[in-house]
């Protein structure tokens, strides 16, 4: 009988919007010389292929004949977020517009279309590992996942950090404003049907409010190497 090739490992980093997923998870992922999936791009990377491709919201099988067929990579940047390359273009700057935004709230409920991202999502999953970060990669993406972190922090700190990072970008920001989005999207992100988020029942939940960057980064990399 042959021997099942063991699937490459993956670091699944879950948590709520403004926990630093992204920025850590890159970090992570050029410590470890792992590939490097921004979930968060997954959803608006079809919609605009679909706006590219002139396939409409509504016809549900050219979106996941689109989804089946899609290449998604994310170029690490660590100082920033993750470039995204979408069947060998990059497309991150085309990601952000309201046009990219509006198509993606109208695909993103579609079940057909869910379950074929959520292959897609998992053909990401390459030699030597992968890091993953988002909102259900341990508990649905990746379940059997060799190590899972659940990153959080007050909503006030997480407003905070991300009026900095607007403001450091020239952005006219409101703290008060953005703390309440955060707090409306907390609601959103744990009380939907599906894929609620939530920590994984084996994940390591570690509350970064306290903690900088470098020191968040250690923490994960002592978790690992004591798994």
């Amino acid at each position: 009988m042959s021997k099942t090739t063991p699937l490459p490992p993956v670091l699944a980093l879950d948590g709520p919007s403004g926990s630093g997923k992204g920025t850590i998870g890159q970090i992570c992922a050029l410590k470890f010389g792992w590939h490097y999936l921004d979930s968060g791009a997954i959803y608006r990377g079809l919609a605009w292929l679909a706006n590219s491709k002139s396939v409409a919201a509504d016809d549900v099988a050219g979106l996941v004949a689109l989804a089946e067929s899609m290449s998604l990579v994310c170029h690490v940047q660590t100082d920033d977020v993750a470039q995204i390359e979408i069947n060998g273009r990059i497309v991150t700057d085309d990601l952000r517009t309201e046009e990219t935004g509006e198509m993606a709230s109208k695909i993103a409920p579609l079940g057909s279309v869910r379950a074929a991202l959520l292959a897609m999502q998992r053909r990401c999953r390459r030699t030597p590992g992968l890091v993953a970060d988002g909102r259900d990669m341990g508990t649905v993406v990746f379940p059997d996942a060799e190590f899972k972190v659940f990153l959080t922090a007050s909503a006030e700190i997480r407003a905070q950090r991300r009026f900095d990072q607007l403001k450091s970008k020239g952005f006219d920001v409101n703290l008060a404003r953005l703390l309440e989005s955060i707090q409306a999207r907390d609601v959103r992100d744990s009380s939907r049907a599906e894929s609620p988020l939530k920590p994984a029942d084996d994940a390591y939940v570690l509350d970064t409010s306290a903690l900088s960057i470098d020191e968040v980064v250690a923490c994960i990399m002592d978790h690992v190497n004591q798994r």
